[in-house]
């Protein structure tokens, strides 16, 4: 396995749709290298989630840790050609960071609860309900696919910090 180049912001990958997985790729030696190089790399990076447009690939396939409270060592939870299919809660501001754009945070509004589709990393059909901070994620994550960083998705930019001023000034009164 190998550690990844994370793209920054600013690259062109982040900004374009991600093609979808055609079902026939999913078991190639390439994808499933992709997938544990991706996995290695979000945790070298103490990321939650990471899309492959980040590592440079614009496919549609994201690996996250979907835990309420994620845990470093857990496995990752693979999804290849994700859909949101159900986001009918109410919206709600949380803290948002990114591995593309490293020591800054803003407060983004996204879906309390989603459902997901998609495969996992054996092409087997998967369907996900999520609330809360896994729902953050994988909002995050998928909004990645689409060309779309957190930054479009805030409602004001008066809650951009970099990460030692988040830890000063907000962690300590918010749930970060």
């Amino acid at each position: 396995m190998s550690i990844l180049k994370v793209v920054r912001m600013g690259h062109p990958v982040l900004r374009r749709q991600a093609k979808p997985i055609e079902s026939s790729k999913i078991h190639s030696r390439a994808l499933q290298q992709l997938i544990d190089d991706m996995i290695e790399t979000m945790h070298e990076y103490h990321g939650v989630g990471l899309a492959a447009p980040q590592v440079h690939e614009s496919v549609r396939l994201f690996v996250a840790l979907l835990e309420d409270e994620p845990d470093p060592e857990a496995n990752a939870t693979v999804i290849i050609n994700p859909e949101i299919v159900s986001t009918d809660s109410a919206t709600v501001e949380g803290w948002e960071g990114c591995l593309s754009i490293p020591d800054i945070r803003g407060m983004v509004p996204r879906q309390f609860e989603i459902t997901v589709r998609g495969l996992d990393r054996n092409g087997k059909p998967m369907e996900l309900h999520l609330t809360d901070f896994p729902s953050r994620v994988v909002q995050h994550e998928t909004d990645h696919l689409d060309g779309i960083l957190f930054f479009d998705r805030m409602d004001s930019l008066k809650t951009l910090t970099y990460m030692e001023e988040f830890t000063k000034y907000w962690a300590k009164s918010e749930d970060a």
